[in-house]
């Protein structure tokens, strides 16, 4: 078995020579266990914490500037939630500018002349009693009517979250505060739809912020700290990359996974083989497969053609040749394209075969993992000297995590190698030259998977002492050799292959030796958490059933889009009802 690992890692491997015992040996994971305690980069922002995580930005920029509520909302809208640029903007260029550039403008009413019982409005001429009238924070003042007409159509036209005051050439973001008060008297679930749109913000215009793309849907959001590419995983069991929603699917790039999708399930290679073994009737126009040695071939429409150029002849031949027809000129560009064709062909199929064979493989993960826990459990109940099968199960992480790491490094090597993306970053030479390098590293990996696969399915609750200590040895050095293995890979990928390259497009997720990220749980800070309580605003929500089944399905993950679509659920604060972000519609008909 020891020609199971390459030669500069034996160092890293156990042996009983090294201790006797074997009973204090760590698994493959005992290295990683200060990793796993740091802060987790990402986090899972539920229905109940929602408006604690909106509360928390937006008591930052409060606190910062001295502002009110609105007036920070309207900033972050503008900004898209990043703070970061907001404070940049505020120390590069001063408050006010970062004011007038998000609309927010603050007028000092102490310089307007004292009022008078009635008031004209702009709007619609009329003479209107004082208290009709409402003014904005930018000094303009129109009656409530018109402003509560004005407020319904911006709402309806789903311009709610920046809602511009109704002067000529104002740019001023409305109060939303004013907003909720006069649209609640005669359209209430209008102000539930500005709320809801409010709300919404966080996320539909948060680029840290992204709705999980499982479906059904788990009313969950995903908050990442960094603005990095990252692959994560949502605490409803979807993993999926947070960069293109889709499932995760690194050392591909985004859009070499897109561009590897849209390969596997349309047409394309159906057309490339019709072009390989098929002629068009010159009569019909359809395909016809040649099925018999002879080169005269009859349509289903009665027409004979020649095998060899296509060409309509009649019926008359010999096995020699076709009676008044001749093709032995070379037609250099038809050939040339056929011959394109068939290698393009004979490429994909080669990827392909090894991408599917390996997501094959994945996809008995829950019969393997039951079978070989039915064997822990089995061993367990043996008086065996050996009490701790944890390097099992470790083992059996490692084998799926590498083997959802191999198939798609096919569908990364088809497009890093090929002409399609990279055609004129690479010389020939320095083509073959990576691809050799690439293969390599990917050949050693596939084989120690391999191993580790061959001896996980071994039955050593059938073995006796020794031998399940001599199998532990070997499952924990191949588990730690294929950690190694697909390190290199990744670092093969971003420095050698894709760091060399002009075009900074192409970007993989790092690797990660304890698998994806799983998001941890937000909770708002006890700062955000009592300003929360003391503007009576709960943001306590029903929260919808999680979804039951497999959550690594390619299809369900990649058919969500980024935004998820709004329904009309509803939930409750002390100020006014929300709509609830995503709720399903069976949750929504229980309440």
């Amino acid at each position: 078995m020891d020609d199971y690992y390459t030669a500069d890692e034996e160092d890293c491997y156990y042996s009983s020579d090294h201790d006797e015992s074997l009973g204090g040996i760590d698994n493959d994971d005992s290295e990683f266990h200060a990793a796993s305690s740091k802060k987790s980069t990402t986090q899972v922002i539920t229905q109940e914490s929602l408006l604690a995580a909106q509360r928390e930005d937006l008591l930052r920029v409060m606190e910062l500037l001295s502002i009110k509520e609105h007036h920070a909302r309207t900033l972050l809208i503008h900004y898209q939630w990043d703070i970061e640029k907001l404070i940049s903007v505020f120390v590069e260029k001063g408050k006010d500018s970062l004011f007038s550039g998000a609309g927010v403008t603050v007028f000092d009413s102490s310089s307007l002349p004292s009022s008078s019982p009635n008031m004209s409005c702009d709007v619609c001429l009329e003479d209107v009693v004082a208290e009709q009238m409402k003014r904005m924070d930018c000094g303009h003042c129109f009656c409530n009517d018109c402003w509560t007409e004005h407020f319904t159509v911006q709402i309806n036209e789903g311009q709610s979250k920046r809602i511009r005051c109704m002067a000529h050439k104002c740019n001023a973001i409305c109060d939303e505060d004013v907003v909720r008060s006069l649209v609640s008297k005669k359209r209430p679930d209008l102000a539930e739809k500005f709320d809801r749109f409010l709300v919404e913000s966080y996320i539909e215009d948060n680029k840290m912020v992204k709705w999980c793309p499982s479906t059904p849907h788990c009313g969950n959001a995903i908050r990442a700290e960094d603005d990095k590419l990252c692959e994560v995983q949502c605490s409803c069991g979807l993993q999926f990359c947070f960069s293109c929603m889709c499932q995760a699917h690194s050392p591909c790039s985004c859009l070499m996974w897109e561009l590897w999708r849209k390969k596997c399930r349309d047409e394309s290679e159906t057309v490339n083989w019709i072009t390989v073994h098929t002629k068009l009737c010159p009569k019909c126009y359809k395909p016809v497969e040649k099925n018999g040695g002879c080169n005269l071939v009859r349509c289903i429409c009665g027409q004979y053609f020649c095998w060899l150029c296509g060409g309509a002849t009649g019926k008359e031949h010999t096995y020699r040749s076709i009676a008044g027809h001749s093709c032995g000129r070379y037609e250099d560009d038809k050939e040339r394209q056929m011959e394109r064709a068939k290698r393009d062909l004979d490429r994909y199929t080669h990827y392909h075969h090894r991408y599917k064979a390996h997501t094959d493989s994945s996809k008995l993960e829950d019969k393997l993992r039951n079978t070989i826990l039915e064997k822990v459990s089995n061993s367990e109940k043996k008086e065996l000297k050996l009490k701790d099968f944890t390097w099992v199960t470790n083992g059996l992480n490692r084998l799926f995590r590498s083997r959802r790491i191999l198939s798609y490094s096919y569908a990364f090597a088809y497009y890093m190698f090929g002409e399609e993306l990279f055609k004129d970053e690479m010389s020939s030479s320095e083509r073959e030259m990576k691809k050799n390098l690439f293969e390599d590293q990917q050949q050693q990996l596939e084989g120690n998977v391999e191993k580790l696969s061959q001896l996980l399915e071994e039955p050593f609750d059938d073995f006796s002492d020794d031998k399940v200590m001599d199998v532990r040895i070997h499952v924990i050095n191949l588990s730690v050799a294929v950690d190694s293995l697909c390190k290199k890979m990744y670092e093969c990928i971003e420095n050698d292959l894709l760091g060399s390259l002009q075009s900074g497009i192409h970007n993989i997720a790092p690797y990660s030796s304890k698998g994806i990220e799983q998001a941890a749980e937000f909770h708002a800070s006890w700062s955000s958490s009592k300003a929360l309580d003391s503007s009576g605003t709960s943001g306590e929500t029903s929260r919808p059933e999680k979804a039951s089944g497999s959550r690594d399905s390619e299809d369900m993950v990649c058919s969500s889009s980024k935004k998820r679509p709004r329904r009309e659920g509803s939930f409750t604060n002390s100020k006014v009802t929300l709509l609830d972000l995503n709720l399903p519609a069976d949750f929504m008909d229980q309440n």
